[in-house]
């Protein structure tokens, strides 16, 4: 059943590699590439259709995987999935028109907004939550979280596209932290339903087209996978979180160690897309404080900040892949080992990664500090000198002597 799902992956890995190499040659004979912003931390003018490339592979993957009859179930349901890659096809072409001309952040969100209502009308839905089993008691309800989580993700993943590799590694780490974390449930808790279903399916297909994207978008990338490609994880991860609501069964996940377990379906993908949320929020926060729009673009991401920290673009992306494997692992680790082991590796993790993040300014620190006491000192040894120039001066037969 593994050597499937891999199979799916290796398609739209292989896929996806193949089409970026043309994607990329072409590009750069016909200088389809736009022009260095004042955000960018590349030099040199660099495609942005890496995203192209991403869709290929993943059709690629879908229809490979129509073939299979595992995935029967996943198919039986035509419209489902017509809509689901009419959705993505959308959110491509837009991000590939932003990529190239730069559209009104207006026009943007609402082909979100209109991608995540058809998906939530006739694709996935949130059906159930991680309280007792509770099922989602209203469709307007259940249509308005599902538009709501769709369109949060798509942004927050978005958001974070802006380091080589960046959103391609982070994406790679959260998907195989829940592709693993649906196969614990199919296999240890005799939910088979969830092998083969659209969830798992999603899942293997977005680490392959992100593994066959990454040799073109390894830093220094020749070529970055653009709104169309982080818009498109962006959406799909969500899609296969959603999915995940309405094939566990969450009373059977309780079950094993009661609280934590219960939760893990939607504290899961929030782990996963801690940074992208974290940086998504601050910088919602920072422009509407600032009286700009929420979609404005700027330097101050989180990405932008560890540079400016003093990483290097190669550390600044270790250091995000870090607390996403931390954070992401740790949420697995509640499924099959005691909660003190979790938590210990959390908090041990955390902790390293505070280090990895603060290192570059440890060196800066501790100079202003050193240079804070010298400073300090001098000051009190001040007053010490000028009572001894007094002293001489009142006393000029001390002196003389």
């Amino acid at each position: 059943m593994f050597l499937i799902l891999l199979l799916i992956a290796a398609v739209a890995a292989l896929v996806t590699w193949l089409t970026s190499l043309g994607v990329y040659r072409v590009a750069m004979r016909y200088r389809i590439h736009p022009p260095v912003r004042e955000r960018d931390v590349h030099s040199r003018p660099t495609p942005r259709l890496g995203g192209v490339a991403m869709f290929i592979g993943l059709l690629a993957a879908f229809i490979v995987a129509s073939f299979i009859p595992q995935f029967s179930s996943v198919f039986s349901e035509p419209l489902r999935i017509v809509v689901l890659l009419g959705a993505v096809t959308l959110i491509v072409v837009v991000g590939v028109l932003d990529d190239l001309i730069e559209l009104d952040w207006m026009l943007k969100l609402g082909a979100q907004l209109a991608v995540a209502i058809a998906i939530a009308l006739y694709s996935v839905q949130i059906v159930s939550l991680p309280i007792a089993g509770l099922t989602v008691g209203s469709a307007t309800l259940s249509i308005t979280s599902t538009v709501l989580v769709l369109v949060l993700i798509m942004n927050a993943v978005n958001f974070i596209d802006g380091l080589d590799a960046l959103v391609a590694g982070v994406t790679i780490i959260g998907a195989t932290a829940f592709f693993t974390y649906i196969w614990i449930l199919s296999q240890s808790l005799g939910q088979q339903n969830a092998t083969f279903s659209l969830a798992s399916l999603i899942t293997a297909i977005v680490i392959g087209v992100c593994l066959g994207v990454l040799p073109l978008n390894w830093h220094p990338a020749k070529m970055f996978i653009g709104d169309a490609g982080a818009l498109m994880v962006g959406l799909l991860t969500a899609v296969s979180a959603v999915a995940v609501t309405g094939q566990i069964d969450i009373a059977v996940v309780g079950g094993r160690s009661q609280l934590v377990p219960a939760f893990i379906p939607i504290l899961l993908p929030l782990a996963i897309l801690l940074m992208p949320l974290l940086d998504f929020v601050l910088a919602v926060l920072r422009r509407l404080l600032n009286g700009k729009s929420p979609f404005s673009a700027d330097r101050k991401h989180l990405h932008h900040r560890l540079l400016d920290m003093g990483h290097s673009h190669f550390g600044a992306v270790l250091t995000f892949y870090a607390w996403t494997a931390v954070v992401s692992i740790g949420c697995i680790m509640f499924l099959f080992v005691p909660p003190w082991t979790a938590v210990t590796f959390v908090l041990v993790g955390f902790l390293i990664c505070a280090i990895v993040t603060a290192l570059p300014v440890t060196p800066r620190l501790w100079h202003s500090f050193l240079r804070l006491v010298r400073v300090r000192t001098q000051e009190l040894r001040q007053p010490g000198a000028e009572d001894e120039e007094r002293s001489a001066a009142s006393n000029p037969r001390e002196t003389r002597q």
